[in-house]
């Protein structure tokens, strides 16, 4: 019989073991993890612009297509510019801004609290002879957080594509917002009525057609998904809101 002194050691000398070879995989995987994670943000940026990628392609047709990442503050200035491979203005590279840390330092700076001052990244994508202005998106569902891409035709009005995805959602209810029957409704959409006011896009229980709602700033939401049809139309309008001041901007240039 093993005596208790030896049990202990063995069991500590395994564990000790164990989690080392489990730190030393993880730092050896981080690399391709981190890269893979870029380049699914790739794909889905250009998905957003009806560009279709793969993972091997991804990074070439980004920089393609991408031809310039601008980061912005609340009052509309661009506070960094980054374009074919280095920095125009600035020295933050707007693909690297977390969007859920920036919205959050806004909710600080809103409840009083010390926070940096949120900036927000937006991606010009060049395609078929046309600008198409691409904004990264970030809420919260039902089970969790919810994200995006919102892409704009060059008249920073019209909905080009979007993507959404999310983390853990009921399949066959919220997840249904990243399946094309969801997302094929936006193109077409506007954020701005007539009168050029900001009215974002909703995401309509029971539908469009049986609400009060322009049929251009709405679309159906997912049926026995209302928590997570909210939590879209929650984060277009909170994410949409931080550009409007330099959307106006640019059209009044």
């Amino acid at each position: 019989m093993f005596s208790n002194g030896y049990i202990f050691r063995y069991a500590s000398i395994m564990v000790i073991l164990v989690a080392a070879m489990l730190s030393a995989a993880a730092i050896l995987l981080k690399p391709a993890q981190d890269r893979n994670v870029r380049i699914e943000k790739m794909q889905d940026m250009l998905r957003s612009a009806n560009i279709e990628s793969t993972p091997a392609n991804a990074d070439q047709l980004y920089d393609k297509h991408i031809v310039k990442e601008i980061l912005i503050n609340e009052a509309g200035e661009e506070v960094s510019v980054y374009a074919g491979g280095k920095f125009e203005k600035g020295d933050r590279r707007p693909f690297d801004i977390d969007v859920k840390s920036q919205l959050r330092a806004k909710q600080d700076i809103a409840m009083g609290k010390q926070a940096p001052e949120p900036v927000f990244p937006l991606f010009i994508c060049q395609k078929d002879n046309e600008q198409v202005y691409i904004i990264p998106l970030s809420g919260v569902g039902l089970w969790g957080p919810v994200w995006g891409n919102i892409a704009l035709k060059s008249d920073l009005n019209t909905v080009e594509g979007v993507t959404f995805g999310h983390k853990g959602e009921t399949p066959g209810l919220g997840a249904e917002i990243a399946t094309d029957i969801f997302t094929h409704q936006f193109p077409g959409k506007t954020i701005f009525d007539e009168s050029g006011n900001f009215v974002s896009i909703q995401v309509i229980k029971g539908g469009v057609k049986n609400s009060s709602i322009n049929p251009v700033h709405g679309v159906d939401a997912i049926s026995g998904g209302t928590i997570t049809s909210n939590g879209v139309s929650a984060m277009l309008h909170d994410c949409l809101s931080n550009y409007i001041t330099y959307i106006k901007n640019q059209k009044a240039i």
